[in-house]
């Protein structure tokens, strides 16, 4: 017991004190200096539709968004696919993918790929700025994870994230790394009581390169070209801190469960973020959640003077889970399950957020 405490000690002390970053949580001053903002959005349809809120009770790939501690409930092969129609009528889709395999008493090993997709870009040129006239080109937002979690025992869980980031608009680029690290607290008669912390998107600064950045021209009063490079300006990654908590209530011999949950996000570059959700659940058969997200702000038109609102999607969010088992669970044999999601999340602009998901667990 001392040695799990001592590895708790250990995470909460690194969370809160290795990143600079966290402690100017929601300072104005910082607001848009960050780059990577696609880290910020949430490509899973479950913890989505209940406004990221299940830092202490996430579970499986569903959890990484919020809490890599919640992939070591993993017993066994969960497989997630998910799409994200970002905005109506914008063309921009978010594609992700996740795969976790329990290692037994090793712990779970978790890999995730999302991808964000712009559609095809006419490209001008200052000396051709005509569209149409110079091609076409494809903006590329990735991010690749593996995460790595571990059950020390029935109430305490731990996980970390490695993450490669990749950016890239025609012919130039940026690559970083990032990582992800949480713990999660489970007690109670029925584990029903639920802590979390988490720490997100801490590592190196960023910058874009490419040939892009470089102008070829003729140097005055001369005849030979010459190319200058600009060197660009090097972003941190939006990191944050996240506190939350849940208690299930358990009814009709726990066949009804009703979820109450919150999070405190302490955001580096924007302000800080406080949630509350719901989630009711029939068995594991049936889940219908919903969320709201506060943060200060003047006004809730972005584009309004006097706003000082510095998140668009913040606001109420809902979703559903449909499960069917496959094969009912037999003995010691765990059941294998097919279950489709749906999440919805309020934005101040152009009519929300869509995510629809497919999940299946061996």
């Amino acid at each position: 017991m001392n040695k799990i405490h001592k590895i708790i000690s250990t995470v909460v002390l690194l969370t809160v004190l290795l990143p600079g970053t966290v402690l100017n949580a929601g300072n104005d001053d910082r607001r848009g200096t960050a780059g990577a903002g696609e880290l910020l959005i949430n490509p899973w349809a479950r913890s989505a539709g209940w406004s990221n809120v299940n830092t202490a009770n996430g579970t499986g790939i569903d959890a990484l968004f919020t809490n890599a501690a919640g992939l070591g409930h993993t017993q066994g092969t969960d497989f997630y696919f998910n799409y994200t129609n970002y905005l109506n009528n914008s063309d921009i889709g978010l594609i992700s993918a996740g795969l976790a395999q329990s290692l037994g008493d090793y712990g779970v090993l978790g890999l995730s790929v999302n991808s964000m997709s712009f559609g095809t870009i006419q490209r001008t040129k200052t000396s051709s700025p005509e569209v149409g006239d110079n091609g076409t080109f494809k903006p590329t937002l990735m991010n690749i994870g593996v995460s790595f979690a571990k059950a020390f025992s029935s109430s305490i869980y731990a996980g970390v994230t490695l993450k490669v980031v990749s950016e890239g608009i025609d012919n130039v680029t940026a690559t970083g790394v990032g990582f992800d690290a949480g713990i999660q607290y489970v007690t109670g008669a029925d584990y029903e009581i639920k802590f979390g912390i988490s720490l997100k998107n801490w590592g190196p600064s960023m910058s874009f390169s490419g040939d892009g950045l470089a102008i070829s021209s003729t140097v005055q009063n001369a005849t030979f070209p010459m190319t200058t490079e600009q060197r660009s300006l090097a972003w941190e990654l939006p990191s944050s801190l996240n506190i939350g908590a849940s208690y299930d209530f358990l009814f009709s011999e726990k066949e009804h469960r009703l979820t109450v949950a919150g999070n405190y996000e302490s955001m580096a570059f924007t302000k800080d973020l406080y949630t509350l959700g719901l989630e009711y659940g029939f068995r594991s058969l049936f889940m219908v959640r919903c969320g709201y997200t506060y943060q200060g702000g003047g006004t809730n038109d972005i584009y309004d003077s006097d706003s000082d609102k510095t998140n668009f999607s913040t606001g109420f969010a809902a979703g559903v889970t449909v499960n069917a088992p496959i094969i009912k669970a037999k003995g010691d044999k765990r059941s294998k399950d097919l279950s489709i999601d749906y999440a919805y999340r309020m934005t101040v602009i152009m009519g929300g957020l869509h995510t629809v998901g497919v999940r299946l667990t061996l």
